[in-house]
């Protein structure tokens, strides 16, 4: 955004403005917008070159002698330029080729010595006194391309402001001006800082002075009869959810010309090309108030309708549309875009760029103002698909409000008249979607003070506040901020923050850290409890792993698992990820094949991870998060006799739960129970009932240990030695978290005895063992003993007549003594005599 201060000055009128906008200097003033308004890029000054072109009066046009098409001048600089030769009445003698000079015009002369402004950034030409066809000319008189206000070299400019001979030309037409060029992404959610008003007032309000509009843009609106149909011209929006304001006036009669210098002067100083009088016009104002207008040949339009009446229609374009834009480039429309048409076909870009077939040019005669507001995002699409980043569209992408429609409608059609002398009709088109009015966001001094670190009053804030015009109501130390309708950017009450915080100055805020608790932060539970099992898991000889939360479909089918109880991937980024899992332990024992393959003979998989199941919702009546402990154990070594592939599952869960303090553990058979709930019903289809159990802590069931389903290990290329489980971590950790068993070590050595009973094969492992661990419990608590029993093997012939053998090494130890081999041999007589009573079992 190039920011003129000069066209920033003729804004700000004395009885608006506390003080001068640049009361410091240039450089002063830029550091202050740099550091609460926007990164300065560069700094242009302007009237470099200008500098030493003065005014002059043609006192006398003479044809050249030798030279058809040039002329002889004699202009009057009122003595300004010391060192020129003169006539004997202080007269300059300047030979000059332009067809509109004449005796008595004001013209811009560039004296010798002075280097011609439209070559300073190229390869500066500085004018010398020279022979032209044997007449000495002394500089010459300047044209507008020369000048660079234009384009135009055919003639000289004429001054058409109050001026007389000798004034400095820069002067004048206030070229003696600044350029500060501010970074436009530094405005991205500020419209009105696309436009030399808004500016205006951000200098004002950093610098805490009061700023106070132009009447024009706060006072009175378009005036009229406002229609959207009548002879003159038909309107209509399709699309007012897209274009929430649509403005419209007709100006007839115009002539077009070149627009007056001021407004070329400051268009060309910004890097606007001048045109016409009716185009810079729509121009300039877009520059000044951030609102880009645009003007219809209004002749052209008619004719395109048929010659009966012009009609107007905004709506989306359709496919394969095309359009001529203004500069001849024609495009073919996608469909979607915003256009203006005609009843027959559109005639420009919304918001974008206009249309050739209504260009305005030297022949037009009547015009219709376009003032309107485009939605941001489709605008946006429009210019990066088609590559059209105009000026217009800079704007409408930034969101531009549309309650300035009607203001600046207002003063572009007095504009127009002013420069072109046209007659404005008294019908004014205004079509109007859903305006949302801006809001009255309220805020205490307590909220603002306390996350500024200052200690500001009320009525500092809204002194703050009411610099740049925002309305404020206080009460105690409520403040009640009416957002002006430029403002898109204040919805809440931290944007009131932030503006009181920039306008204040940042430099003024405190620089210190806030205080800080330097106590060290709780541990999450759930994080900690996890940590825990993995260190057990890990001790214990297992690996970690970590697989996808989503499986293809065929993994949950190969499970027995049905996959209309997962959640569909309807956008998945792989065949592979299509679903969510229902449970973990097919995702580990996919891993087990390609470890094999890697020559990894022995070893366990375990996980810690989520599963989803539909129709299993929380509290909150969304997907639950089912986070468990999946486990796997594999062996393909046949040199080593490991045991039942189940019984390593359980000795891995065994230790686990020994070691989370959870001992009142109990294992049933999956075939013999009688109902599970879903989560564990879908798991267990991956598990072959015969050979795998249900772990119970009371009657909560913690998950399932087992071996794979057949299916699976044929699908899967499982080894006959593999087997599973999985377990709830969240149950887990509430039963963990109520028990801490704390055993100090033993003082007295303890007493290791193998105790195996022979007995009838109808009796399970866990029976014998629940059976000889009461036993052991109730001996234990008769004598103070402390016994522990662990597993050693399970025996039983090919023809064993229905017998088998299990032995159980016990470990017994007393807190105050040595135990000696006769008492403990004692016990275990007796708990043998009555595993013969009850149960028939044999001590071997």
């Amino acid at each position: 955004m190039k920011v003129s201060l000069n066209w920033i000055r003729s804004i700000v009128e004395a009885d608006q403005c506390s003080a001068n906008l640049v009361p410091d200097g240039v450089d002063a003033l830029v550091e202050k917008i740099g550091a609460q308004l926007g990164a300065v890029e560069e700094v242009i000054d302007v009237g470099k070159k200008y500098k030493g072109i003065v005014v002059v009066k043609v006192v006398s046009n003479q044809k050249h002698p030798n030279a058809d098409k040039l002329s002889v001048c004699l202009a009057d600089d009122g003595g300004k330029i010391k060192g020129v030769k003169r006539d004997k009445d202080g007269l300059i003698e300047i030979v000059c080729g332009a067809p509109n000079v004449k005796t008595g015009m004001l013209a811009a002369w560039i004296p010798p010595g002075v280097a011609v402004p439209s070559t300073i950034d190229k390869e500066p030409l500085t004018l010398e006194v020279r022979e032209i066809r044997g007449v000495v000319s002394h500089g010459m008189l300047a044209s507008a391309k020369e000048l660079e206000l234009g384009d135009d070299h055919t003639g000289i400019i004429e001054i058409d402001k109050a001026a007389k001979p000798g004034d400095n030309f820069a002067k004048v037409y206030e070229l003696d001006d600044y350029i500060i060029d501010i970074e436009n992404k530094m405005f991205t959610h500020r419209p009105d800082c696309f436009g030399m008003l808004g500016i205006a007032r951000e200098l004002a309000g950093i610098q805490h002075m009061v700023f106070r509009s132009p009447k024009w843009y706060l006072g009175d609106k378009t005036t009229g009869r406002h229609k959207t149909d009548d002879k003159l011209l038909s309107v209509k929006n399709q699309v007012p959810n897209l274009v929430p304001r649509f403005m419209m006036q007709v100006v007839k009669n115009v002539k077009v010309n070149d627009a007056s210098l001021d407004i070329r002067s400051y268009l060309a100083r910004v890097g606007v090309r001048p045109i016409n009088n009716i185009v810079d016009v729509t121009n300039f104002l877009m520059i000044e108030t951030a609102q880009p207008i645009h003007a219809y040949d209004y002749d052209k339009l008619k004719s395109l309708c048929g010659n009966n009446q012009a009609k107007i229609v905004v709506r989306e374009a359709q496919k394969g549309e095309k359009l001529v834009l203004l500069g001849g480039k024609e495009v073919t429309l996608s469909g979607g875009e915003l256009v203006i048409a005609t009843d027959k076909q559109p005639i420009g870009l919304a918001g974008v760029m206009g249309g050739a077939a209504t260009e305005v040019d030297e022949k037009t005669r009547s015009i219709i103002l376009e003032v309107g507001n485009f939605d941001m995002r489709v605008t946006r699409r429009t210019a990066m698909d088609y590559g059209l980043f105009t000026d217009a569209a800079a704007r409408f992408t930034k969101n531009q409000s549309p309650w300035q429609t009607d203001r600046v409608l207002a003063r572009a059609v007095d504009s127009v008249i002013h420069e072109s002398g046209g007659l404005p009709a008294r019908s004014i088109y205004d079509l109007k979607g859903q305006l949302v009015k801006p809001p009255t966001v309220k805020v205490t001094t307590i909220f603002v003070n306390e996350r500024l670190g200052i200690n500001l009053s009320a009525s500092e804030m809204s002194r703050l506040l009411e610099n740049v015009e925002f309305r404020i109501k206080t009460s105690g130390k409520t403040l009640a901020v009416q957002v002006p309708f430029w403002r898109k950017d204040i919805k809440i009450p931290e944007d009131i923050v932030e503006e009181i915080g920039r306008l204040y100055g940042y430099e003024h805020l405190p620089q210190q850290l806030p205080p800080r608790d330097l106590s060290p932060a709780e541990l999450d539970p759930v994080l900690a409890f996890k940590s825990r099992m993995r260190g057990i898991l890990s001790s214990a000889g297992a690996n970690e792993v970590l697989t996808y939360s989503f499986v293809h479909g065929s993994l949950i089918e190969n499970a027995g698992q049905a996959t209309k109880d997962a959640y569909h991937i309807r956008n998945a980024t792989s065949p592979d990820l299509q679903y969510y899992r229902l449970s973990l332990t097919p995702s580990l024992l996919e891993k087990v094949h390609p470890n094999i393959k890697a020559r990894f003979s022995s070893f366990a998989l375990f996980e810690i991870g989520a599963a989803h199941i539909r129709g299993v919702d929380n509290s909150e009546k969304l997907p639950a998060e089912l986070l468990r402990l999946g486990l796997v154990l594999v062996s393909v070594d046949k040199t080593k006799e490991l045991g039942a592939p189940f019984y390593r599952a359980k000795y891995y869960i065994d230790n686990l739960l020994n070691k989370l303090s959870i001992d009142d553990i109990q294992y049933q058979p999956l075939d013999e129970v009688k109902k599970l709930t879903k989560e564990w019903q879908v798991a267990s289809e991956a598990y072959e009932p015969r050979r795998t159990a249900v772990v119970y802590a009371g009657r909560n069931a913690l998950g399932i240990v087992g071996e794979p389903s057949a299916e699976l290990k044929l699908a899967l290329k499982l080894s006959a030695d593999s087997s599973m489980a999985e377990l709830d971590i969240a149950l887990l950790q509430s039963i963990a978290a109520a028990r801490i068993n704390y055993r100090p070590l033993n003082r007295f050595p303890s007493l290791d005895q193998d105790l195996c009973l022979r007995s009838s094969t109808q009796f399970s492992y866990a029976a014998l063992t629940d059976f000889l661990g009461t036993q052991l419990d109730k001996a234990a608590k008769e004598h103070g003993y402390s016994v522990t029993i662990e597993p050693l093997d399970i025996f039983q012939r090919a023809k064993g007549k229905g017998l088998k053998q299990t032995t159980w090494r016990l470990t017994l130890w007393h807190p105050q003594r040595t135990l000696t081999t006769p008492e403990v041999n004692q016990i275990l007589d007796e708990i043998s005599a009555r595993a013969e009573t009850e149960l028939g079992a044999e001590r071997v």
